[in-house]
């Protein structure tokens, strides 16, 4: 246990290390530019949220930067994994195992019917304790070209990333970058295209996943909202299977409906009900 605290206790100080850098050389991910010349005006979509997304959620600016014991909230399992959450995402994490006895289970899409419910938080955490196994090849990939969040939880310096990739710019291997002090590998967001929908069901984007499940045990996908964007339906339907995340005190069963409606749900692997407030029993331990 000794070598794994001081694993981790190097992870930490590297990740921080590097969200520092970050925010000295790189104030926000910056607009999508080619990978060779860098230069040319496209949309920029920029660190706040469109005047519709917060019309539609009823809230102020969602993009605003999380706190270092937020972003410390979304890697628990990386931190504390002895923790009861992390055994919580592995008892996930075996029922999906399970689920793959009786058909093929690669490549899981995490999505959520609105933001805010736990979703990227779970497909974190699910690829973190997935990548624990023995010999378990895992890759976490941030779909979500409008407002990642993945590449700071982790504290990731990136010169590239899927958005890249899907034009055409750079291989995968260019752009997948191994989590420090784990196993897992994240294709994360560098800088936000112009075209998120048109890139995310393009041809290539089902290419590069088929290419990459020759070479992970697992592909866990963090995919948009099913009610705000329509990149949820086009990325979960390329997907073997769908963890659906609702939130207590936040989710409606209207809008639970309506999300489900859209999604294709032959490939609901299960709901996953988020933020319950149960905290470990006594004698959990055992």
């Amino acid at each position: 246990m000794g070598k794994v605290y001081d694993a981790l206790q190097r992870a930490e100080g590297k990740r921080v290390q590097n969200i520092e850098e970050a925010k000295q050389g790189e104030p926000g991910l910056r607009p999508h530019q080619p990978v060779a010349s860098r230069v040319g005006a496209v949309a920029d979509f920029g660190r706040r949220a469109p005047r519709w997304w917060e019309r539609a959620l009823g809230r102020g600016d969602r993009t605003e930067p999380e706190s270092a014991a937020d972003l410390n909230k979304r890697r628990i399992s990386l931190l504390q994994p002895d923790s009861h959450a992390s055994e919580c995402f592995r008892s996930l994490r075996n029922r999906i195992d399970s689920l793959a006895l009786q058909r093929s289970v690669s490549t899981i899409a995490v999505t959520s019917a609105v933001p805010a419910e736990g979703k990227t938080f779970t497909a974190m955490n699910l690829a973190i304790v997935s990548a624990m196994g023995v010999d378990q090849r895992v890759l976490l990939v941030d779909c979500d070209l409008r407002q990642p969040r993945i590449h700071m939880a982790f504290g990731l310096l990136t010169t590239c990333g899927l958005g890249e990739v899907l034009a055409g710019e750079v291989g995968p291997e260019e752009a997948i970058v191994r989590v420090e002090g784990s196993q897992l590998d994240v294709l994360p967001v560098h800088a936000l295209p112009p075209n998120p929908s048109e890139l995310l069901g393009s041809n290539q984007m089902k290419s590069m996943i088929d290419a990459l499940s020759t070479q992970y045990d697992k592909i866990i996908l963090d995919v948009p909202p099913v009610l705000t964007l329509p990149e949820a339906k086009t990325v979960s339907d390329l997907c073997d299977g769908i963890v659906f995340v609702v939130r207590e005190g936040m989710t409606s069963q209207d809008q639970v409906g309506s999300a489900l409606e859209v999604l294709d749900r032959s490939r609901l692997l299960g709901v996953l009900f988020n933020g319950s407030g149960e905290g470990p029993k006594p004698y959990s331990h055992y």
